[in-house]
């Protein structure tokens, strides 16, 4: 007897990655600014309005969360950063749309933005060659921020939206529907016959099998041994970061590993029963 669900798995791995396809949108947006226009006059002020100009903004706007000396406080530290001096671009895009919990200074006018970035990119121990100027701007904004790249890659992003919320969680029920799915065909067949099935397993399915639990069982001693190390690297003199990366990385092989042992029982070492199959049937379970 031929399944009637057999092919509902790919449409709901296909749905999986349209939907996946729209929320990659959603997240580029943010690779397309707004094109700057540079003004010839604001550009002539600038050199002449940071020292005063935008002394005066920071102690008024910036101080406060900064710190006087740029020390920092409820905000990072300014004063000696090289990051903000090798990328003097970012200054201006997080004093525009604001980061974290630092909101967007929209009470700043275009002079007074470029005045206060220019003012922090050139004192408190920084220096850069050239001030900021709109021209700076829209030439760094042909580039991804560094920082939208950080977050993109997070597995859970900053700053996530409930159209994204939606999606995304849509796409996890869809896949997972589908990998169900597409695991039930290949370990119950096309067809269904209904009755019991006495299976024999050949000698693939048997090193298939060991390699499986070896796998498991390798990725397991990595694992201790990775927790083991970060836990010392903790409780050293000079603490040391755990290595999450390689932690989460042998925990995903540990379940994968044990997923394929499952799997390969069920299918070659796992006698069964097939009932017949309800015809309005479309759940592989």
């Amino acid at each position: 007897m031929e399944r009637n669900d057999a092919v509902m798995p790919w449409v709901a791995i296909v749905s999986a990655a349209i939907m996946w396809i729209i929320l990659l949108f959603l997240f580029n947006k943010e690779t397309a600014p707004e094109p700057v226009v540079v003004d010839p006059a604001v550009v002539a002020n600038i050199s002449k309005e940071y020292p005063t100009v935008g002394k005066t903004v920071y102690e008024g706007a910036c101080a406060g969360c900064h710190g006087a000396q740029a020390q920092g406080g409820v905000g990072p530290a300014l004063a000696g950063n090289e990051k903000i001096v090798q990328d003097p671009v970012y200054v201006h895009t997080v004093i525009v749309k604001g980061k974290g919990s630092m909101p967007a200074q929209t009470q700043l006018a275009e002079n007074e933005v470029y005045a206060v970035a220019n003012y922090v990119l050139n004192s408190f121990g920084n220096k850069i060659e050239e001030p900021l100027t709109p021209a700076t701007v829209a030439a760094g904004q042909s580039k991804i921020d560094p920082e939208v790249l950080k977050n993109r890659s997070r597995f859970v992003p900053d700053h996530i939206k409930l159209p994204e919320i939606f999606l995304g969680t849509f796409v996890m029920v869809l896949l997972s529907y589908g990998l169900i799915g597409l695991y039930s065909v290949w370990a119950e067949g096309q067809e269904l016959h209904p009755g019991i099935h006495k299976v024999r397993s050949t000698p693939v399915a048997t090193l298939a099998m060991i390699t499986s639990i070896a796998m498991t069982v390798l990725f397991s001693v990595l694992f201790v041994r990775q927790m083991i190390t970060d836990f010392a690297g903790w409780a050293a003199a000079e603490p040391v970061m755990p290595n999450v990366t390689a932690e989460g990385f042998y925990a995903a092989m540990i379940l994968l590993s044990l997923a394929a042992s499952v799997a390969l029982y069920k299918k070659y070492f796992m006698d069964g029963e097939v009932l017949v199959e309800d015809a309005s049937g479309e759940f592989p379970w």
